[in-house]
């Protein structure tokens, strides 16, 4: 296992983190619910394997996240980092902070935590739950209790507000989204890195979408991996400012291939990052003929969630993620973070067309995709 500094902190992590948020399931009467004995055997097998950074919070598997965790933990918690992350939306009121987190490290049966995040905030959400809960009031009296070692914030909205959080100067570390497909947050991740935070990636394999990537994409860049979740992990890996790749992993079998990668990683060559560089660039002017994003189309008479619908098509369409695209779209409506409908509520009014300024024949374009990943 290969180990790196954390910014400007003592400590010595593993450049693989163990990220809680998708621990194993299994069936129990008539639902998925986590396997408890299986993900404590597979925390515990990542630490043997030298990992000693593990990420989990309040919301990961209902709380039962952390609570596995500190069972995981149980005579090593010392020698492994540990964080866990503050629900702003249960931030109400002062004192809220403090009674979460204390539940918090209850469940993990732990007296400090080493990283604490406010959790997926942006500029205006972190000083609106501030200002009603006296949240870095909070943090700070945590810290000069003990109870916490360093603050840190996880990072979830428009990339031009990592730079604004971290010019606040609160913090000590930044966990967010960055993958080969997702790069949005690569200037903020350099500046972070640039003041002295530690970095740390999140969705290194785009939430299992990199999972699905055809090796053949790899070849025609002319990068020599053996799987996806290898371009993915190396992609990653080349960035000079990412301290550590935090991958969740639902069973052993993609803990030890992430860590064979990890122990073994070279980071791509500038001929491959090129390579790379090309194919975004032409996915992206191709996916722009197509739909550029700008939501111009929204809102649909009857709630077809066209901007999403078009994404899922250009996973399809562009990367060969087939299986990723067509799970997502099958979610339409019946994932509380996809909203909406999917292309078969169109009813070709129309209307979504005379608000499009790249003149995109939507009503069509629906309906390929609905052929496609129906």
């Amino acid at each position: 296992m290969q180990y790196t500094k954390l910014g400007n902190t003592d400590y010595n992590v593993s450049r693989l983190g163990f990220g809680c948020m998708r621990l194993p399931l299994t069936e129990k009467g008539g639902k998925r619910v986590v396997d408890e004995e299986a993900a404590e055997k597979m925390l515990r097998k990542g630490y043997e394997l030298g990992i000693n950074y593990f990420d989990t919070a309040y919301f990961y598997h209902d709380q039962l996240s952390e609570t596995i965790l500190g069972r995981a933990m149980k005579g090593i918690r010392d020698k492994c980092v540990i964080v866990a992350k503050s629900p702003g939306g249960f931030c109400k009121e002062p004192g809220d902070y403090r009674r979460i987190l204390e539940g918090q490290l209850e469940r993990l049966q732990m007296s400090y935590v080493d990283f604490y995040h406010f959790h997926g905030i942006n500029p205006t959400a972190f000083q609106e739950t501030d200002e009603k809960g006296k949240w870095l009031e909070g943090a700070q009296k945590a810290k000069e209790d003990g109870l916490i070692k360093h603050i840190s914030f996880s990072f979830h909205g428009p990339p031009e507000g990592l730079p604004k959080l971290v010019d606040m100067g609160h913090f000590e570390s930044v966990l967010c989204q960055y993958n080969v497909l997702d790069r949005s947050n690569e200037e903020g991740i350099a500046y972070a890195k640039s003041k002295g935070l530690s970095v740390i990636a999140m969705g290194p394999l785009g939430g299992g979408r990199l999972s699905g990537l055809p090796k053949a994409t790899a070849e025609k860049l002319g990068i020599d991996v053996k799987s996806s979740p290898e371009l993915g992990l190396r992609f990653v890996a080349s960035n000079p400012n990412i301290d550590v790749i935090c991958s969740g992993m639902s069973s052993e079998a993609q803990l030890m291939e992430n860590f064979e990668i990890v122990s073994r990683i070279e980071p791509l060559t500038k001929e491959e990052l090129a390579g790379i560089e090309n194919m975004v660039k032409e996915n992206k002017r191709i996916a722009e003929l197509y739909c550029t994003g700008c939501n111009y189309c929204m809102p649909c008479p009857q709630e077809v969630n066209i901007p999403y619908i078009f994404d899922m098509s250009n996973y399809n369409r562009l990367y060969g993620i087939f299986d990723y695209a067509k799970a997502n779209y099958a979610s339409i409506g019946t994932n509380p973070w996809v909203k909406g409908k999917r292309a078969d509520a169109c009813n070709d009014c129309g209307e979504c067309e005379t608000k499009c300024p790249q003149k995109i024949k939507i009503r069509d374009q629906l309906k390929e995709t609905h052929k496609a990943l129906a």
